[in-house]
């Protein structure tokens, strides 16, 4: 079994020994006209950021093995160019990769916390297609839009 797996696992039975499990049907997917971040909607997002934190996990490992392969002298000078070029994308996704999982544990705690689902700046509820589509939202499509309108002024002085 691979670290991912039993990272996931770690992180499914802290969540498990919290509460009881919430039966979600295979073919669930949150809906509007369901109270807002009920047990089933979190249950579900829950679920989704576990598979995609295990996934960036078995990722990041074939990365690792990667390196670790290719790690060796090449004596063709275009080649070991090549070569590095290579291994500097391969650490450049995994950075992304790493911080993409503080984000997905991040998101894990506010679930646990009950602040899961709400926009950080207003406290409005984010929208269910947009944390659908990206789960680890912390703010309204609004405010996230304003704050970056904000964020390209600063960087223009």
């Amino acid at each position: 079994m691979t670290e991912a797996h039993l990272s996931v696992r770690s992180d499914t039975k802290e969540s498990a020994a919290m509460k009881p499990e919430v039966f979600l049907p295979d073919d669930y997917r949150p809906a509007e006209d369901e109270p807002f971040m009920n047990d089933r909607q979190l249950e579900y997002f829950r679920r989704k950021l576990i598979m995609w934190k295990a996934e960036l996990l078995d990722q990041s490992a074939e990365t690792l093995d990667n390196l670790t392969d290719s790690a060796r002298n090449v004596p063709d000078l275009a080649d070991r160019a090549s070569e590095e070029t290579d291994r500097a994308l391969e650490l450049r996704t995994r950075d992304r990769q790493r911080k993409l999982i503080a984000k997905i544990d991040a998101a894990l705690r506010r679930i646990a916390n009950g602040e899961y689902g709400y926009c950080e700046m207003t406290g409005e509820p984010i929208s269910l297609k947009r944390l659908d589509a990206r789960p680890i939202a912390t703010m309204t499509l609004e405010a996230q839009e304003k704050h970056e309108r904000r964020e390209k002024v600063h960087r223009d002085d």
